[in-house]
């Protein structure tokens, strides 16, 4: 289970840093991130046509799909991460990939990111992984050097991913 973490960042607009913890999703937080998922498919041009039904069944149904770490100031929701497992079989390697990462524009450069990647860190080795891996578009260089920053390498994306719908 992952632990609570606290941390003081840089002030908002008034004299006082904001208490920020960033912690695993609950119930009560669906509609603010769903929110959150639908203003990062919107900066991207994409739709998000997800329902609360869905996300609930992914983080909280019986067979829970995705780990969901957000990022709460003053009872609101600023910031989400949301991890999915992944599997290198020829190597016998449990991974983490941090599908999405999102801070709401008003609290970008704060250090939000950074401890929602923190998190997802942790997250990931608790969960036994032993690489986290995040992609990000082509010409996102903002999040290029973010993640660069953070530590992440590099890799060149080969091949072409092939998707069937089922049903």
């Amino acid at each position: 289970m992952l632990q609570t973490a606290t941390a003081n960042l840089h002030p908002m607009p008034s004299t006082r840093a904001s208490m920020v913890t960033i912690r695993c999703a609950k119930l009560r937080d669906l509609p603010e991130l769903r929110e959150m998922i639908a203003e990062l498919a919107a900066h991207h041009g994409d739709a998000a046509p997800i329902t609360p039904e869905r996300l609930e069944r992914d983080l909280f149904g019986r067979t829970p799909w995705i780990t969901a770490l957000v990022a709460e100031a003053g009872n609101q929701l600023i910031g989400y991460a949301i991890l999915v497992p992944q599997y290198r079989a020829a190597e016998g390697m449990r991974g983490m990939e941090l599908h999405h990462l999102f801070v709401r524009p008003g609290h970008r450069g704060t250090g939000i990111g950074r401890h929602l990647v923190a998190k997802a860190r942790e997250q990931a080795k608790i969960a036994g992984c032993e690489y986290l891996s995040v992609s990000a578009a082509t010409g996102n260089f903002q999040a290029h050097h973010f993640y660069e920053s953070e530590r992440f390498v590099p890799r060149p994306v080969t091949g072409m991913r092939y998707l069937q719908k089922l049903g």
